[in-house]
């Protein structure tokens, strides 16, 4: 049988899978370091990375590249992770940061902090109003829209959070103290890992891990939910308790990656989607998964808006959204199917 432990949601199976996308990832991170401008060899590469090589290489690979990949990695694996762990929380498979305000709420935090002039950009106050920012959204959507609601008060309840992030955000930006910081954050909202330096990793990563380390403790509760909450409870779960820890841990990832790389979207939704039949629809195995699907994403973005044609660099948070709109419209399209099959039968 296909659940059976030799089968593609089996032990066997999931152990497959998850070093496939780990070997993935690895490969993905390591091309990301040699694409460019300057086309580095993987030997070059290689050597950059241990010290050693043409002081060019070095510059190139450990100061300018290493930073980028590192966040890449780091960021779209926590998106992906959040996205697993909500829509575990929530039992609904549209569930995700990006669609229930999480990072338009976090790049409130961050860009009210800027045009008032509360801390600079390499601040560690920032990450620190992203993530105040993205736990007040998913606080907000959990108790507007209530323990059990449907997808269509969910997206209605992530809208309305998301609309007044935006015009917060936007009132923020025209408050900024000279136009060109209010265009400076423009750009820096559409979503980018350009020019960013290992100060930028140092201020998520440690945000970004406990983000992470919350969501995976909680990992068997997400199981017991499937069978509904009061079933879970009658199993010694918090419900309560597990609300609260999914949200901390999804503002500390998402408030801490909008805080240095803008807004990105829909990773979060993606990854858990792409990886769900590898484990057979289980969320408590579904998470690390997720997690490895979601840095190999941003990744592999990443490294396509540099190979892409133009002038300068498309914003990776663009290239995020051009995919993850049409695949969130046949999210839609197949739930609607799957809905209305369940009603004719």
């Amino acid at each position: 049988m296909s659940g059976g432990p030799g089968g593609p949601g089996g032990t066997a199976g999931r152990r497959i899978a998850v070093a496939a996308l780990a070997a993935l990832a690895i490969l993905l991170f390591l091309v990301s370091l040699g694409i460019g401008p300057v086309r580095l060899s993987p030997a070059a590469v290689a050597a950059a990375l241990i010290g050693r090589g043409e002081e060019t290489a070095l510059v190139i690979v450990r100061e300018i590249r290493l930073p980028r990949a590192l966040l890449a990695v780091a960021i779209g694996g926590i998106l992906g992770l959040c996205g697993a762990a909500m829509q575990g929380l929530l039992r609904n498979p549209l569930a995700a940061p990006s669609l229930f305000g999480a990072p338009q709420a976090a790049a409130f935090g961050a860009v009210a902090t800027l045009s008032l002039g509360l801390a600079d950009a390499l601040s560690f106050a920032l990450p620190v109003a992203g993530i105040a920012g993205a736990f007040l959204s998913v606080f907000l959507l959990i108790a507007v829209a209530g323990r059990n609601a449907g997808l269509t008060l969910l997206i209605l309840a992530g809208l309305a959070i998301s609309s007044l992030a935006g015009a917060a955000t936007a009132l923020a930006m025209n408050l900024a103290p000279n136009p060109f910081a209010a265009l400076e954050i423009a750009f820096w909202l559409l979503g980018s890992l350009e020019d960013r330096s290992m100060r930028h990793v140092l201020m998520a990563l440690p945000f970004i891990l406990a983000g992470g380390a919350i969501l995976f403790a909680s990992r068997g509760a997400f199981r017991a939910l499937t069978l509904g909450e009061e079933a879970a409870q009658s199993l010694g779960v918090n419900v309560a308790r597990l609300r609260l820890l999914v949200i901390a841990g999804v503002a500390l990832g998402v408030g801490a990656s909008v805080a240095v790389a803008g807004t990105i979207g829909f990773i979060g939704l993606v990854a858990p989607h792409l990886v769900r039949p590898l484990v057979r629809y289980d969320p408590a195995r579904l998470l690390v998964p997720a997690a490895l699907a979601g840095s190999c994403l941003l990744t592999a973005a990443d490294i396509a808006v540099r190979v892409i044609p133009s002038t300068t660099d498309i914003k990776v948070g663009v290239l995020t959204s051009l995919i993850g709109v049409p695949f969130f419209l046949y999210l839609i399209l197949r739930e609607r199917r799957r809905l209305g099959a369940g009603l004719a039968a």
